[in-house]
């Protein structure tokens, strides 16, 4: 049963750095029975909701001792490194519920290929692919598929491991430093995020965000992590979602139960909707950053709850999920240098926040004078609550304008084509 049925005070780990997990922990701490939250490692943002723990998150032994320590009941893990390393299997072996896969299951986002024969194996709809382990193999499949190019870095590579093209000297070069790369057809349409929330039988999803991954306005430049997103998509044709969970997740669910490799925690389904209808662009194995900064403040379940009984197999006994029916819209602001090589230790001066305005910590730090400063590539997550997205952008960008950051720099288009 859930937490919320069984009145089990949670204590809570998150174990990320980032603005994820910044969110994760400040959504986890709105809930009712949520008495404590720890982060491991965390940063200045999260202090202010919890207690941070100097631990490193890929260290299996370590995460599951501080939350023995801790007295944790519940370890949410944020970020793909974590899991694919086998933190979610070491805090199991203790016997504490752990909201994240295996390293098993998450390797439908740590390795393209095996991403793309689950898909094959489970008859979702997705892009033509090709594995490429030589120059060779790599040359025949741009030639197979034409352009625009799309080649995809097998590995974890933190969100900007693919390239589309339609410059092939440029997709053969991009492909030629991994052992092995998947190219795919190109999959023309908007995209969208579809976050799901399993124990890996049953599923509930998150209300649809989308990203915008180019770092400049227009989409212009090299992918990112993401810097901007917005929820919810006036352009979604309404039963998008119900036909994602029927022909994507459903059959993805069973077909890992039936390989024994289980997959519970946070399935993300990236989607092309294309004339043909929605496809799988990619699959991650946690949160999506930035989606997660506009999804999770729009969502009324307690969300301590939910992600307790995703992890302990009891999601069936909680229902469909609540969402406030206002928009989100959040802007990254990112260091000079980003996405190549990002200036850090920058000062930043912040305002104070709104009842429409708050702003997720990515990549901060503080000086040895306590100041705070950049200290990554996306530093900052502003975030707006609005009556619609034009008044959520509205509210954005005008709190931006007040954040004293020169090293600092954003887009200006985030959710603009969809007002």
């Amino acid at each position: 049963m859930s937490a919320a049925q069984l009145g089990i005070p949670l204590t809570v780990l998150v174990v990320g750095s980032g603005g994820r997990e910044h969110s994760l922990a400040l959504a986890i701490s709105h809930d009712p029975s949520v008495e404590a939250v720890h982060i491991a490692p965390g940063n200045p943002g999260t202090a202010a909701v919890g207690t941070n723990h100097p631990v490193d998150p890929c260290d299996p032994e370590a995460v599951s001792a501080l939350a023995d320590e801790v007295g944790a009941n519940l370890v949410v893990i944020g970020p793909e490194a974590p899991l694919v390393a086998g933190v979610a299997d070491a805090v199991r072996a203790k016997g504490i519920a752990c909201f994240g896969p295996s390293a098993a299951a998450a390797q439908l986002e740590g390795s393209k290929a095996f991403a793309k024969q689950i898909m094959a194996e489970a008859g979702v709809p997705t892009a033509g692919y090709r594995v490429c382990r030589t120059p060779a193999e790599l040359a025949a499949a741009l030639d197979e598929f034409g352009p625009p190019y799309v080649v995809k870095h097998d590995g974890l590579a933190a969100g900007k491991g693919v390239l589309v093209t339609t410059d092939r000297d440029a997709a053969l070069e991009h492909g030629a430093g991994s052992e092995q790369v998947v190219v795919e057809e190109y999959l023309d349409g908007p995209e969208a995020s579809l976050f799901v929330i399993t124990d890996g039988t049953d599923a509930l999803p998150l209300q649809p965000a989308q990203d915008f991954k180019r770092v400049g306005d227009g989409d212009a430049g090299p992918n990112t992590g993401g810097m901007g997103a917005y929820t919810p998509l006036p352009w979604l044709a309404p039963g998008t979602v119900q036909e994602v969970m029927d022909t994507v997740v459903t059959p993805t669910l069973a077909r890992m139960r039936v390989l024994g490799t289980a997959f519970a925690g946070l399935l993300y389904v990236g989607l092309a909707i294309t004339k043909a209808g929605p496809r799988v662009v990619e699959f991650n194995a946690r949160f999506g950053d930035p989606e997660t900064e506009v999804v999770l403040p729009l969502l009324h379940t307690p969300l301590g709850q939910v992600l307790y009984a995703a992890a302990t197999g009891s999601l069936a006994e909680v229902g469909r999920l609540g969402f406030d029916d206002r928009a989100a819209v959040c802007v990254v602001l990112a260091a000079k240098g980003y996405p190549g090589s990002p200036r850090k230790g920058g000062h930043i001066s912040l305002p104070p926040e709104t009842d429409r305005v708050h702003v997720i910590h990515a990549g901060t730090a503080l000086d040895a004078d306590g100041r705070l400063t950049a200290n990554g590539g996306r530093v900052l997550v502003v975030v707006g609550i609005g009556d619609d997205l034009a008044d959520a952008r509205a509210a954005v960008y005008e709190h931006i304008a007040k954040i004293d950051f020169p090293d600092g720099f954003c887009r200006s288009d985030i959710a603009a084509k969809a007002i």
